[in-house]
């Protein structure tokens, strides 16, 4: 089985990583689990967004990657960018082992509600395989309910499901049980 390595980008709690782990392999044919390392975002950070550049987080990941490696997920709390974007909920590297993903906005505190951990665990459980998707080639699917489709506001990523279309599906599958994949 395949590995996917949570590896945390700054100080993550724990439980929500654990919770990660244990439902990804309910998503996606992967096994899951914790590196003890953890990635310092602060050399990512742009004092003028008040943000830290999610490619430049993706880049330093590389660092963490080893030979045996099949995938590694960035997990943080801090608010993400890219430049030519307010902020993103993730980046992956399109067919590469890395991919990242914030819980910052995907949290209910962020837009003024109370806390919801259990909604909490799900964005971020749909958010990771969306990423983890575009490792594997996948590009955004029409369907709004695939894991894969876009995803410009949380209210989007609700509308999601954790699990991929049919055709997403087949994808990876193909892919997953492909060598070097």
């Amino acid at each position: 089985m395949n590995l996917v390595h949570v590896l945390p980008v700054g100080k993550v709690d724990g439980s929500l990583l654990r919770d990660l782990c244990a439902a990804l392999p309910r998503s996606l044919p992967v096994a899951c689990e914790i590196l003890p390392a953890e990635l310092d975002p602060t050399p990512t950070y742009h004092i003028e967004r008040q943000q830290y550049h999610s490619s430049e987080i993706l880049r330093r990941m590389q660092a963490h990657l080893r030979p045996e490696d099949w995938r590694l997920l960035g997990v943080a709390e801090v608010d993400l960018y890219i430049p030519i974007l307010k902020y993103v909920f993730g980046e992956a590297q399109m067919g590469g082992p890395c991919a990242l993903v914030s819980f910052h906005r995907l949290r209910q505190e962020f837009y003024g509600l109370d806390r919801d951990d259990t909604l909490l665990s799900q964005r971020l459980l749909k958010e990771s395989v969306h990423e983890l998707g575009h490792t594997l080639d996948l590009h955004h699917c029409h369907d709004y309910h695939c894991a894969m489709a876009s995803a410009h506001a949380v209210e989007w990523i609700d509308l999601r499901e954790v699990t991929l279309c049919d055709s997403c599906e087949s994808q990876v599958r193909l892919k997953v049980a492909a060598p070097g994949m």
